[in-house]
């Protein structure tokens, strides 16, 4: 699949996730009018969350697509991390107010339990089928074009879907049988589940924004496609880091100094092809290296 063709189907992924939260939204907006409870107050927090690091990310999707230019000579990728670190500041802001109004009302004696379940029970049903649906989309567009941004995306909504359903069975569970302080407990779950998705979300863009490697299963990939190619002696300071979708990759290989400059060139040129037909999402750079160089006593790095 070309960039172009990845492109658009990333985009149709960010922009079917801004149009499923923003439906969301409104209509959780109501049902929490309808029966004051605090579990749906915290799935309409996190689904105004969700309009939030939807529209974040599609604008990260878009702004990375653009090509290297003079002034990002490697690409606009890290704006995927920096949009992903933002979220998550915002997340764990949303998940603390949750958590306190929850452990407020569980020690307040007089509760009021929520009105209308049904009305409410509806709206969460209708939430969990398209949240279903946009997951399944979402996964298959990461399956195609390997956009960590997607796949953090779906990963992030197949977790709403807990807080859902736990939202549903506190309002069954007052309608059924007048427990209403269920109500506050599935809140605070929600609330915990929300704290622990941001920092994990948090803490994967803050590793990319600090160049943090690839992981470990790809720099052994690519380390073994290099030690068998044919023509390429051996290599050394193998290095990667990772940039919104992309990893960047530099490494040295050794190659017989008697050889000319176009047969080193060849060599190389075809060793990068097979990375990146390996690792699509690799930009590699390689230095060619005489078999036995030593290295210079004026070069400190």
């Amino acid at each position: 699949m070309d960039v172009k063709s990845e492109t658009k189907l990333n985009l149709s992924a960010g922009l079917l996730s801004v149009t499923v939260a923003l439906v969301l939204v409104i209509a959780k907006l109501w049902a929490f009018g309808e029966t004051g409870s605090l579990s749906i107050a915290a799935t309409l927090a996190d689904s105004a969350m969700d309009l939030m690091m939807s529209l974040g990310g599609l604008v990260a999707i878009a702004y990375a697509a653009k090509p290297a230019d003079d002034d990002h000579n490697f690409g606009h990728t890290s704006a995927e991390d920096l949009a992903a670190l933002g979220q998550s500041i915002f997340i764990l802001i949303s998940a603390t107010v949750i958590a306190v109004a929850a452990i407020l009302r569980l020690l307040d004696d007089a509760v009021a339990l929520p009105e209308r379940e049904a009305s409410g029970m509806a709206v969460l049903v209708f939430s969990i089928t398209v949240t279903v649906g946009l997951v399944a989309w979402q996964r298959r567009v990461a399956k195609q074009t390997g956009n960590r941004v997607v796949a953090a995306d779906s990963l992030h909504y197949l977790g709403d879907l807990i807080p859902n359903v736990g939202a549903l069975l506190a309002l069954w569970a007052s309608a059924k049988y007048g427990i209403g302080q269920i109500d506050s407990i599935v809140a605070l779950a929600a609330a915990a589940l929300l704290a622990f998705g941001a920092l994990r979300i948090g803490k994967a863009a803050f590793d990319a924004l600090m160049d943090r490697q690839a992981d470990t299963g790809m720099i052994a990939g690519i380390a073994e496609i290099t030690r068998s190619f044919e023509g390429v002696h051996g290599f050394h300071d193998l290095k990667t880091r990772v940039a919104g979708s992309r990893v960047f990759v530099n490494m040295h290989i050794e190659l017989d100094g008697d050889q000319t400059l176009e047969e080193a060139h060849t060599i190389g040129a075809a060793l990068r092809r097979a990375i990146t037909n390996a690792y699509p999402r690799a930009d590699v750079l390689i230095h060619k290296d005489p078999v036995g160089v030593e290295k210079h006593p004026n070069d400190d790095r």
